[in-house]
C-alpha cells in the first residue's frame, strides 16, 4: 500500500529518475543513501529545476520515497561534462568514462543523444526521506 505524500510536500511537483521503474529505484536508492547528489536532463525536458526548489521522487512503481532540493544548476553540453559532476551524479563507478557510457545510451533510447547537446545539470540536496524519521527537515 503507497503511503501519502506528507501535506506539506503535496503542493511540489513530482518525477522520477531514469527511463523505466527499473532504473528509477536504482536511482533513488543512490539518493536516499546520499551517494547520488547531482542529475542531468536535456533542456527541453519539462522538469527543469531552479535552485532552492524542491521535488518529490517517485520510486518505479510512482510511489512517493523522498523530498531533495535543487541547489544549484548549470547549462554544459554533454562533452563539457567534468569528472566532478559525474562523481556527483553516483552512478556505476563515479568515473567520467562509465557516466559518459551510461548516459549515451539513456539519452540514445530516448532519440536525443549527441555530443554536443545542451544538458541542465543539477546538483541537489536530500531533504527528506519518507518513512525515515532520522532524515527529516523541516
Amino acid at each position: 500500500m503507497s503511503k501519502p505524500i506528507p501535506e506539506r510536500y503535496r503542493n511540489l511537483r513530482t518525477f522520477a529518475f531514469g527511463d523505466s521503474p527499473a532504473l528509477a529505484d536504482e536511482l533513488i536508492e543512490l539518493v536516499i543513501k546520499g551517494i547520488k547528489t547531482a542529475t542531468c536532463s536535456t533542456e527541453d525536458e519539462p522538469n527543469t529545476s531552479t535552485p532552492g526548489e524542491r521535488w518529490v521522487v517517485l520510486d518505479g512503481r510512482g510511489e512517493a520515497r523522498c523530498v531533495i532540493e535543487s541547489i544549484d544548476v548549470t547549462y554544459r553540453r554533454f562533452n563539457e561534462v567534468d569528472a566532478a559532476f559525474a562523481y556527483d551524479e553516483g552512478e556505476g563507478d563515479r568515473s567520467l568514462a562509465y557516466w559518459r557510457r551510461a548516459h549515451q545510451a539513456y539519452f540514445g533510447r530516448l532519440g536525443r543523444y549527441s555530443d554536443d547537446m545542451m544538458l541542465m545539470c543539477e546538483r541537489f540536496r536530500l531533504v527528506e526521506v519518507f518513512g525515515d524519521v532520522s532524515r527529516q527537515d523541516p
